[in-house]
């Protein structure tokens, strides 16, 4: 099924916020403890989720009318990349991704960051991303890993 990725709208903050938390309870689950699962998500309810998005460039995956997905650009860093557990490993979050960095290579931004969980890490690592430095929050773990884009100027030509 097709995948439309597209500037977030302020009537879907609900359906984000329950893309966020499933993933959340579903796939980082895996990795990190129910406190900080608790913790994590107290940032992600529909109130919260408004407010990202009028500070943050959010943008929405769509399949068959729901949103699926999300991603984020605040600057020169991803945020809040989540895919519903439903149709993870389906590529909605490589389009998300490249949506991001064709954002991001218009406003000319030469060098992403994302703070990455321990559970997204494989995939940011498989799309480019580099790993520079662990952080702490207690005892959560974020990886922070950037990935210099290309220039249009850089990339091949069809």
């Amino acid at each position: 099924m097709e995948c439309e990725i597209r500037l977030a709208r302020e009537s879907e903050a609900e359906a984000i916020s329950v893309v966020i938390l499933s993933a959340l309870r579903e796939t980082s689950a895996k990795d990190y403890s129910q406190d900080i699962i608790a913790r994590v998500e107290q940032s992600f309810d529909p109130a919260s989720v408004r407010r990202l998005m009028g500070n943050r460039t959010v943008f929405v995956a769509i399949r068959g009318g729901e949103v699926v997905g999300t991603a984020s650009l605040d600057g020169a860093a991803v945020r809040t990349v989540f895919v519903s557990p439903s149709v993870q490993g389906q590529g909605v979050g490589t389009r998300l991704m490249a949506e991001i960095e064709r954002t991001a290579r218009t406003n000319n931004i030469a060098v992403l960051t994302v703070p990455s969980s321990i559970t997204a890490e494989p995939f940011y690592a498989k799309i480019g991303f580099k790993a520079v430095r662990d952080s702490y929050h207690g005892d959560e773990r974020t990886i922070t890993m950037e990935r210099t884009l290309e220039s249009s100027q850089d990339r091949p030509q069809d």
